[in-house]
């Protein structure tokens, strides 16, 4: 069995999230792909199985190190490269756990890209209790939050919760429990606590705690970048119907995400980004 690896929404030659992704003919037992998974160490392996003698439509699953999740955007971006480069540019149909979404495969100056089209998204307000123990979890106060962006659930495939910060310092100091992280973040339903700092009406900074997963930090999600575009849809944000995220640069892995999406509430949001391909860790 072929483990290819890959990073996701690198900013050229560099940076990116790393991804497994594995073609399969025939489904592997949940129990082997967890394994593999955690073997493999990113904080997805993507497993892939052919539904057509074309090779269009695939049956998809995400793994990280700890826990299968419903939808994740950078092995979906990495999924669509490699399906772009082994078979042909275009789209793929993909059927998740729970959703049918695209990926799309092109080519660019820097060579094969894909774009995402992501289930459906919504927003709601945190709850005062699931605020409380969010900020709590990073050592935030109210003072530290933006008040045009309130702390917010958030789903576009996966559940997540977005605080937005007023100050980039408190970004870059982000630190949090492991252990607690991971206990809230599975008691709340959410794969990952995006934090985000507003640049301007279309450019923002962010880091995404993956404790859910195993993973303190998340060098790119495109999971909640899809989620983060619903609430700004549902918030009225004069985001010009797309925005650039930057991401994994308190990492010193840059990532650049691409956002796309229609005015219609709930609608499927576009993200897009490039790869770049990696050497095996082993």
């Amino acid at each position: 069995m072929e483990i290819r690896h890959v990073a996701a929404f690198s900013d050229g030659p560099a940076g990116g999230n790393p991804a497994g992704v594995v073609l399969l003919k025939a489904p592997l037992p949940e129990t082997e792909m967890a394994r593999l998974a955690a073997e493999v160490g990113y904080s997805e392996t993507v497993f892939a199985v052919q539904l057509d003698a074309a090779g269009q439509t695939w049956r998809v699953r995400y793994f990280s190190p700890e826990s299968e999740v419903p939808f994740c955007g950078h092995a979906t971006i990495a999924l669509g490269a490699v399906l772009g480069e082994e078979l042909s540019l275009g789209n793929y149909q993909l059927t998740l756990n729970d959703a049918e979404i695209r990926v799309t495969a092109s080519v660019d100056h820097d060579g094969v890209s894909a774009t995402l089209a992501s289930p459906p998204t919504l927003s709601r307000s945190l709850r005062e209790i699931e605020q409380r123990d969010v900020l709590s979890l990073f050592g935030f106060d109210a003072d530290d939050l933006n008040a045009a962006l309130p702390p917010a659930y958030i789903h576009a495939g996966a559940n997540h919760v977005c605080v937005v910060l007023k100050d980039r310092a408190r970004l870059a100091e982000m630190d949090y429990d492991l252990d607690e992280g991971r206990r809230l973040m599975r008691a709340l339903d959410i794969a990952t606590v995006m934090l985000v700092f507003v640049e301007n009406d279309r450019q923002f900074e962010v880091r995404n705690a993956f404790a859910s997963g195993g993973v303190f930090e998340d060098p790119a999600t495109g999971a909640a970048a899809a989620a983060f575009a619903g609430y700004l849809r549902d918030k009225d944000w004069p985001h010009g119907d797309g925005f650039t995220i930057r991401q994994g640069m308190d990492m010193g892995c840059p990532c650049i995400i691409k956002v796309s999406m229609t005015g219609q509430p709930g609608a499927s949001v576009l993200v897009s980004g490039g790869v770049r391909k990696m050497l095996p860790p082993f």
